[in-house]
């Protein structure tokens, strides 16, 4: 799990280890359910160390909550890019922490991995065009391609369920 995910997860609330688990089994669906736990708290325990997270004893159980620096990481990893590797799991997450703690408008974050996808799906047509018909560059060409265009495709249907959302609240 990346480090960035558990911190979005924590803007909204503080809340300890397996309340964060559950937060992101329900966001995660189906996917969740291999989420290991141990890494989660590995994860944590790797954040208080750096000084992105701080946790407090209550009882039996650490309530862990983000420092200054866990609140700007995680503001920074919002904001981010993440193509042309997307994971797609890391990405909803990204929506459904931003929306939760209000770090930032989850369709502005779309918008902003669509104008990044299009420049890209531009250049690989450009460079696509450019080579001869059968050539092995032509056939890799035609994979960005066709991955750049089922990810737009995939940002519009997070588009139309975010706008969805915001009608409904």
């Amino acid at each position: 799990m990346q480090q960035e995910v558990v911190l979005a997860m924590l803007a909204k609330e503080p809340s300890h280890g397996y309340e964060l688990r559950a937060r992101l089994r329900d966001a995660l669906g189906p996917l969740g359910e291999a989420m290991n736990a141990g890494h989660i708290y590995v994860t944590l325990t790797r954040l208080e160390k750096a000084g992105l997270l701080r946790a407090d004893d209550h009882g039996d159980r650490k309530v862990y909550a983000l420092t200054a620096e866990g609140q700007q990481r995680a503001a920074e990893w919002i904001g981010e890019v993440s193509w042309p590797k997307p994971d797609l799991a890391e990405f909803h997450l990204k929506l459904v922490a931003a929306a939760a703690a209000g770090l930032a408008d989850p369709i502005a974050i779309v918008d902003a991995q669509r104008r990044e996808l299009l420049r890209r799906l531009r250049d690989a047509q450009r460079a696509a065009m450019a080579e001869p018909r059968n050539s092995d560059a032509a056939l890799l060409l035609e994979g960005i391609v066709l991955r750049l265009q089922a990810d737009l495709h995939w940002l519009e249907a997070c588009e139309k369920s975010w706008t969805h959302r915001r009608r409904s609240s």
